[in-house]
């Protein structure tokens, strides 16, 4: 239990640590929400000077963040001043819609990327191995950006999939059934872009822990009984190389977001990623480092559930 509260502490000192340096890149960018006024000759200075004091800009660092941080132990991510609302009732709805995409894409690469390691590791060095091997390192060497505006020109080209948003324009309310079709139309694109740039790099994963743990004495052992090789591969080598499977399960989660947040740019999808671009043009404080703490707690999360996973399995990890 030490090990579990340490890990948690380590956890809640990395959020702390990324609200900092989050805080800290926006106070060194220079201008603030309220410069923009600057230039409108028909804005007098004291109308900025009294809208960034009323706003609690004039305040010096050190208390701005510290009356965030004390608002955020409280729950309440603050005031989006662009969007003139409380910032939660904007980062929910927009975290949601990045859920939407990124737990489908998350299940649905483990389930390609298991079957498909295995079965490359199997055929180890034949030629169904290189040309799998030949293709994921291609994926892998692409950028996000690239994979995205691929499939968004495919897309175009074909006529196949809407090229962006969440839902067509003027289906208010198209029915339960039509409303889900849209909806999954929509999303095809942008969960194909997440799972062909997180994809590739998992399978090469699985299929080396699958060729290591079948090299140890025990699958050998039971390989020289004339045990069939898919009872092997189940009994033996699965759960050999659970560690670093698991490990790199907690790992793919930050993969996973980063190239979310560029693919929801890209493809306009209403999630993070634009929130958290059109903040950060803004300068809009609280929304920036609102989203950033989210993201980084699912990250965090997702982590801290691998190490506990692998706590609950391995009993070595325990000692």
């Amino acid at each position: 239990m030490m090990a579990v509260a340490r890990r948690v502490l380590y956890s809640i000192a990395m959020l702390f640590a990324v609200s900092v340096l989050s805080f800290a890149v926006l106070e060194l960018a220079p201008g603030d929400f309220f410069g923009d006024l600057q230039a409108d000759a028909r804005v007098t200075p004291e109308t900025v000077d009294g809208l960034r004091a009323q706003y609690g800009l004039t305040q010096s660092p050190v208390v701005r963040y510290w009356q965030w941080l004390q608002s955020f132990v409280r729950g309440d991510l603050g005031f989006s001043l662009a969007h003139r609302a409380p910032v939660s009732s904007v980062i929910w709805v927009r975290a949601a819609n990045t859920l939407l995409l990124t737990v489908p894409a998350m299940l649905l690469t483990w389930c390609l990327a298991l079957p498909l390691g295995i079965w490359m590791a199997q055929r180890r060095n034949g030629w169904i191995d290189r040309i799998c091997g030949s293709v994921t390192s291609t994926l892998v060497a692409m950028p996000d950006l690239l994979v995205a505006l691929l499939l968004l020109l495919l897309a175009s080209r074909t006529g196949l999939f809407p090229t962006g948003g969440m839902r067509s324009a003027g289906a208010d309310d198209p029915g339960f059934v039509a409303g889900v079709r849209d909806f999954v139309a929509h999303a095809f694109l942008p969960l194909c872009a997440l799972v062909a740039t997180t994809l590739p790099s998992i399978v090469r994963h699985v299929r080396a822990g699958v060729i290591e743990a079948a090299q140890a004495p025990a699958v050998q052992a039971a390989r020289g009984h004339g045990i069939a090789r898919s009872r092997i591969t189940l009994r033996y080598v699965l759960p050999l190389a659970a560690n670093p499977l698991v490990s790199l399960a907690g790992l793919s989660i930050a993969t996973l977001l980063s190239a979310s947040l560029l693919i929801e740019v890209v493809m306009s999808w209403p999630g993070l990623g634009p929130l958290l671009v059109d903040a950060l043009l803004a300068k809009d404080v609280h929304v920036v480092l609102s989203a950033s703490m989210l993201a980084s707690a699912l990250l965090v999360v997702g982590n801290l559930a691998a190490d506990l996973t692998l706590y609950a399995l391995d009993p070595r990890i325990r000692v």
